[in-house]
């Protein structure tokens, strides 16, 4: 655990922040292609669609776009000055957190890399809730 600290200490914020979203990127695609090897998960979604009274291709554009988000963030999160990358890394992890856990599936490959994620995007809103303005 302090080996941790100490590298994060080191680590530049801002690409501690991308780092993470990266790694939150790449799970919620790992999480989409597993559960299309999943019998009957095309029919699950589609009965979501019917319970929900939303349209399957907007079901996906929901999921595109929060995909999406993850990535603006990578780059975001590196260019954006201190104040702005502070409250929008919250504020984004947070939206975030209500998206993977409340638009969630019971299969346990699903839970398991939600968990990472949701952990991840913890880290991030406790790093920028931490970070200390770099320019005094």
């Amino acid at each position: 655990m302090n080996a941790i600290k100490k590298t994060t200490e080191r680590m530049d914020t801002k690409v501690l922040l991308s780092t993470l979203w990266i790694v939150i990127m790449i799970n919620m695609l790992k999480a989409d292609v597993l559960s299309l090897f999943i019998p009957g998960a095309a029919d699950e979604l589609a009965k979501t669609a019917v319970s929900t009274g939303t349209p399957i291709p907007q079901l996906m554009l929901g999921g595109a776009i929060m995909m999406e988000i993850s990535i603006v963030m990578i780059i975001l999160s590196r260019v954006l000055t201190y104040g702005v990358n502070r409250w929008v890394n919250i504020i984004v992890s947070i939206i975030t957190i209500a998206f993977v856990v409340g638009g969630g599936v019971s299969y346990p490959h699903y839970i398991f890399i939600a968990a990472v994620e949701v952990v991840c995007l913890l880290l991030i809103v406790w790093y920028a809730w931490k970070w200390i303005n770099p320019e005094g």
